[in-house]
């Protein structure tokens, strides 16, 4: 039997050998994992704003339009033939070979800005799960409505800011490895138990509830900025473009990694839509028009207690793991940046071990030694204290998520892959292909200005309603 070949790439710059052994089923693993978040917990009420006619048939139609585009950046995997060529190893790199140079900081900004604001919503979305943690039980314990059970949101996300500020200290991403597989078990779980919570909800009165039109509202305006939102928090849910040249770059040779991963996006997004379909559906017919923000917080689910407590639990873990993940990128390039501006700096490249008695491998043994970058510590820490101060200011589960999905979808998932396949294949400007690629770039920027709106609206919206006080006339 012949014995399946391993690709292995050379990077001629940094003298690497790559050694891939990926398959589609691995490539597959790893999208379902990097689009399936916590995305899904505002699924049913998504939905709910839009209906049960146009509710599925948006989530079909993003899957489909994310799937076209993945295939696309797929084929950008190598410059400049998509089979033989010169390997990328990141987006970035991709864009600088396909689009030049003046490109690669608008497609540099799209990332970080977006990695930053997936920050933000993680750690808005990890404070609301302890809130109801802590809700849920004391619900339990006082009877439902209990007074002293809605606890202040502000120090839950300091501690979040706090143990994020712990594990930024290892040294990369390869020190969380294991974080990042808790992470995906845990988001596996979570969402899981939302579905069987939801089921059993529905089957507790069997009607199918809801409208085919929505929610319905007092005023149109905020109809239509719901609706706006609510397309928002579907592009976050499928946003994974990103990660999609990382992905690509674990997949051995042959088959061609583009023909590999464009069957893996085919079988990852397929699953996904399976799953968010049933979870928005199953939600909308659970609840109704009354669908809450978030499927686990928000007054919907109380007993049984200690399985909410679990799923809650698990969004948590999830989140720790994933914060770091979406990260660690953007503290490689502060720090890069800094280290390129002054390279002689002591500060900037000192590195000082400290010995950590506690921490000994056996009783007569030496105490282990912690290597601290103070260069390291301080970006970071400033990093991590502004994110967590910039989500203590805009508590919103919902508007965030839809914010973060909206300015990243376009740009991220549409603009560059069609930009980047129109220069692989040298299409020239007028011709049909051309039309019909700007076509759809042109919807897509329509539809992720509109949810950028609903979503600022929304977040204006529940300042105001926030506010201490009014001023009055």
């Amino acid at each position: 039997m012949e014995r399946s070949r391993t690709a292995v790439v050379y990077d001629a710059e940094s003298g690497d050998d790559h050694e891939r052994q990926g398959t589609v089923w691995t490539a597959t693993s790893h999208i379902v994992a990097a689009v399936v978040g916590s995305g899904v917990l505002a699924l049913a009420w998504t939905v709910a704003q839009l209906g049960w006619v146009v509710g599925p048939l948006v989530l079909l139609g993003f899957s489909c339009v994310t799937y076209y585009t993945s295939a696309l950046l797929a084929d950008c995997y190598r410059y400049p033939d998509p089979v033989d060529g010169a390997v990328n190893r990141e987006y970035i790199d991709a864009v600088r070979c396909y689009l030049g140079r003046k490109n690669v900081l608008l497609c540099g900004c799209a990332q970080y800005v977006n990695l930053w604001g997936t920050l933000v919503g993680y750690t808005i979305t990890a404070s609301t799960s302890m809130i109801a943690v802590k809700r849920v039980n004391c619900f339990h314990r006082e009877g439902f409505g209990a007074g002293d059970c809605n606890p202040s949101g502000s120090t839950y996300m300091v501690v979040f800011g706090l143990f994020q500020l712990l594990l930024s200290q290892l040294p990369s991403l390869h020190n969380i490895a294991w974080l990042s597989v808790v992470a995906v078990a845990t988001s596996f779980g979570y969402s899981f138990i939302s579905l069987g919570l939801c089921a059993a909800k529905w089957a507790s009165h069997g009607d199918v509830r809801g409208t085919l039109a929505g929610a319905a509202v007092d005023a149109p305006r905020e109809k239509a900025f719901n609706v706006l939102l609510a397309l928002g928090n579907i592009a976050f849910s499928y946003t994974f473009a990103d990660v999609l040249i990382e992905i690509q770059d674990t997949l051995r040779a042959p088959p061609a990694e583009n023909k590999t991963m464009k069957r893996a996006s085919f079988y990852g997004l397929g699953m996904t839509t399976v799953f968010y379909l049933l979870l928005g559906c199953t939600g909308y017919a659970a609840f109704g028009n009354d669908a809450p923000g978030n499927i686990l917080t928000g007054y919907a689910f109380y007993e049984p207690f200690w399985l909410v407590d679990i799923a809650n639990i698990c969004v948590i873990v999830h989140l720790i793991g994933a914060y770091q993940v979406f990260a660690q990128p953007i503290f490689a390039r502060l720090e890069s940046c800094v280290a390129c501006r002054w390279p002689d700096a002591k500060f900037i490249n000192a590195t000082y071990y400290v010995r950590v008695p506690c921490l000994r491998s056996s009783g007569s043994s030496p105490p282990t030694t912690v290597a601290v970058a103070p260069l390291k510590l301080v970006l970071r820490t400033i990093l991590i204290m502004f994110t967590t101060l910039v989500a203590m200011l805009l508590p919103f589960f919902n508007a965030v998520l839809g914010l973060i999905g909206a300015l990243g979808f376009w740009p991220l998932s549409v603009y560059f892959p069609v930009s980047m396949h129109v220069a692989r294949l040298k299409i020239r400007r007028g011709e049909l292909r051309w039309w019909m690629l700007q076509a759809m770039s042109f919807v897509c920027l329509l539809i992720s200005v509109a949810a950028s709106i609903g979503s600022v609206q929304d977040i204006v919206h529940n300042l105001k309603a926030a506010a201490p006080f009014k001023t009055s006339d």
